[in-house]
């Protein structure tokens, strides 16, 4: 796998064991074209796998990046992968290894951008949207987006949070729900 832009575009990275469906370089690439500039933006990354989806966000400028992964078989690369951010660019990714939903319970921090990418047997999607909106982890402006298989359907709005965008990328569908100012 590789880094797809930013200061650390054409980095290569480690793939975890384990089970693991990484996002698509191409649909990567769209995500981050759509979000624009990053610079002083915070992101959180759930369900992270190999750290790839939060190694972008800093390096296409995001000032502060956490990233959540409960699979202990990829604890040391996620590790190993998220250093070049701390070794190249000076700049941190915070890890936490544990289950999302239970992150997400004790979360006190506020993100501008919130990224979910669950396995695709998940079953669970709105509900981890509805988590983030009761737990205002949101700042106003802010956007969720949930990677999700096709035949898996999502509401268009979820508590305050609002469907805003919805892109297709083969089987697979990523919602943007975005927290009105």
């Amino acid at each position: 796998m590789r880094i797809t832009g930013g200061e650390l575009r054409g980095r290569s990275i480690k793939c975890p064991d384990g089970v693991i469906r990484p996002a698509m370089d191409r649909m990567r690439e769209s995500l981050f074209a759509i979000l624009g500039d990053l610079s002083g933006k915070s992101f959180l990354d759930l369900f992270s796998g190999s750290g790839t989806i939060a190694i972008e966000a800093v390096s296409r400028g995001a000032s502060h990046v956490e990233l959540v992964e409960k699979d202990k078989i990829k604890i040391q690369t996620v590790l190993d992968n998220v250093s070049i951010t701390e070794k190249e660019m000076g700049k941190k990714i915070h890890c936490h290894f544990m289950a999302v939903e239970l992150f997400l319970k004790r979360c006190k921090n506020k993100f501008d951008i919130i990224f979910f990418d669950p396995p695709f047997p998940y079953k669970y999607h709105k509900s981890l949207v509805e988590m983030v909106a009761k737990g205002e982890l949101l700042n106003p402006g802010g956007v969720v987006l949930i990677h999700r298989p096709k035949e898996k359907e999502m509401p268009d709005a979820v508590l305050q949070l609002e469907l805003g965008d919805r892109r297709e990328y083969g089987r697979s569908i990523v919602d943007f729900y975005f927290n009105k100012p």
